[in-house]
């Protein structure tokens, strides 16, 4: 089972930009069920946010679900993670990498 919620555009403010817990580090996520190395890094995120559990939120945002965020970020390639911190973006890797 996974620990990472979903997001969407329309949940994306609230919980991301706007987190009750500003100082908190938000990782997201943006991927989409149909690419191979999505799937392929789940496990990985899940495992940092058990690690992690009350010291990082992550979400994952379907990008063919919620385009409008994912385009407002540029992102172009998936599985894309961001980090976010008082709601704004302060690193990202591309790709499936190690």
């Amino acid at each position: 089972m996974s620990c990472m919620a979903s997001i969407t555009d329309g949940n994306w403010q609230s919980l991301v930009i706007e987190s009750e817990t500003p100082e908190t580090p938000v990782l997201v996520e943006f991927w989409a069920p149909w690419f191979g190395p999505c799937r392929v890094i789940h496990p990985i995120i899940d495992e940092l946010a058990k690690d992690y559990a009350g010291r990082l939120k992550c979400y994952k945002l379907n990008t063919d679900e919620s385009p409008s965020t994912a385009s407002r970020y540029g992102i172009r390639s998936i599985p894309t993670v961001i980090i976010f911190k008082n709601g704004e973006k302060k690193d990202a890797v591309i790709g499936a990498v190690p």
